[in-house]
């Protein structure tokens, strides 16, 4: 981390709410935006430019869904571990919390938050603490306690494949689809059914639309 202001990447689909958000940061003297983006695609491209020390990600990002922000998050994990993914979404769903902090964010908050708390969830998470504002944290603790179940998060091919499945296809025409062999689409579909923790593709096809994967 720098020893300066905190260095920011604002990543959300809408040009007006990143440009209130940068507004209402620069405000703060410890805090500049160093870089924005609108899609995980550019976002990766700004975040390995700028090395910012915080990536402030709303999890849907243009016509897709919440997975964008949530393979961003995991992007950002894996290949810059030193910035810190802060999610700031409207998105106030268990499943989708834990999700998020399971791909790597650092906090989540929701976009109707008072602008401090905000604020104090970037300086937390760039001086590698965790932020979360109260109704977000008690979801992450219940199901670190056992009170919930989430699933791993699935893959931009299994995806793919879970579309297809869901549509009716059967392992050789998914595979014809994707241009990959049925055993490939058959593998494809025993781990999609492993992270939804399921054991038949009609309950896949259920628990992904329940998720927003579909």
């Amino acid at each position: 981390m720098s020893t300066g202001p905190i260095s920011t990447v604002l990543v959300d689909d809408h040009a007006v709410l990143r440009e209130g958000v940068r507004l209402m940061l620069e405000r703060e003297a410890d805090i500049t935006v160093v870089g924005e983006a609108a899609t995980a695609d550019d976002a990766l491209g700004v975040l390995r430019r700028t090395r910012p020390d915080v990536a402030v990600i709303d999890l849907k990002l243009g016509a897709g869904s919440e997975l964008d922000g949530l393979r961003l998050c995991a992007a950002v994990r894996d290949l810059l571990p030193d910035v810190a993914p802060l999610v700031l979404t409207t998105f106030l769903d268990e499943a989708i919390v834990v999700r998020a902090v399971r791909a790597g964010a650092r906090g989540y908050v929701v976009k109707n938050v008072d602008v401090t708390e905000l604020v104090t969830a970037i300086r937390s998470v760039s001086g590698g603490q965790s932020a979360f504002d109260p109704r977000t944290a008690a979801m992450v603790v219940d199901t670190l306690r056992g009170g919930g179940s989430t699933p791993e998060i699935l893959s931009g091919r299994e995806v793919e494949v879970l579309r297809l499945l869901a549509a009716g296809k059967s392992n050789k025409e998914i595979g014809a689809e994707l241009f990959i062999s049925a055993t490939t689409a058959k593998f494809h579909i025993s781990n999609i059914l492993r992270k939804l923790k399921v054991s038949r593709r009609a309950e896949a096809v259920y628990v992904a639309s329940r998720q927003g994967l579909l």
